[in-house]
């Protein structure tokens, strides 16, 4: 089981020749990324955090996994909000023995905002049908309706929650197994990685290139 994901973090510093230096203080925000990584059923996850690119992020990843007794014949499991960078790592840096999948809940936002235009009067059963298609990995279904109901091309992108959810899931038609995982018993969501940049990051971290197992 693996997860990656970043969050802004307040940064603040001090100038170190100041006389007063309650006086010379400056805030800025840097992106961190945690990696968390546990065997399936556990409940004592491994993690990692960098303030580095996203090479660094893989690199993070694949110390929590190896911290976490992933092997020659392991397979690892991950899940993530549909970043391409977290995918690209993860093919990067575990190959065939990885999968990835989308967040589900993070596609349902994408949906919730077309239900709109397209189910307006009974919202909640469109997306209840949308909902239990992706579970049953016919995504396929759930994109034709979408592009029944596609804004114009002169609507602009920041107006179009149906293009921009159609164009979500048409680009990541490889990271929509939710039958597959659901029927391993693998969690479809990332919820886990988002809770711990509270109870982690924000308690743990001190320093620039923190890590721990």
């Amino acid at each position: 089981m693996a997860e990656i994901d970043g969050c802004m973090l307040p940064i603040v510093t001090i100038n170190p020749d100041a006389t007063d230096k309650r006086k010379q203080k400056k805030l800025h925000w840097q992106e961190v990324r945690l990696a968390l990584v546990h065997e399936q059923g556990s409940a004592t996850p491994r993690f990692d955090a960098t303030f580095g690119g996203v090479n660094e992020a893989g690199q993070s990843l694949l110390n929590c996994a190896v911290a976490a007794g992933f092997g020659t014949q392991t397979h690892l499991h991950g899940v993530g909000d549909g970043a391409f960078w977290i995918a690209d790592q993860i093919e990067h840096k575990f190959g065939p023995q990885a999968s990835y999948l989308a967040d589900f809940y993070h596609v349902c936002e994408y949906l919730a905002e077309a239900s709109k235009a397209c189910a307006p009067n009974d919202s909640k059963e469109w997306m209840d049908i949308q909902k239990s298609l992706l579970k049953n990995n016919d995504y396929a279904v759930v994109i034709d309706h979408l592009t029944a109901h596609l804004e114009t091309d002169e609507v602009e992108n920041n107006k179009a929650p149906v293009r921009a959810c159609h164009r979500y899931l048409s680009n990541r038609t490889n990271q929509l197994d939710f039958k597959g995982a659901i029927e391993k018993g693998l969690p479809i969501g990332s919820g886990e990685i988002e809770s711990a940049h509270r109870y982690v990051i924000k308690k743990r971290l001190k320093l620039p290139g923190c890590s721990w197992w």
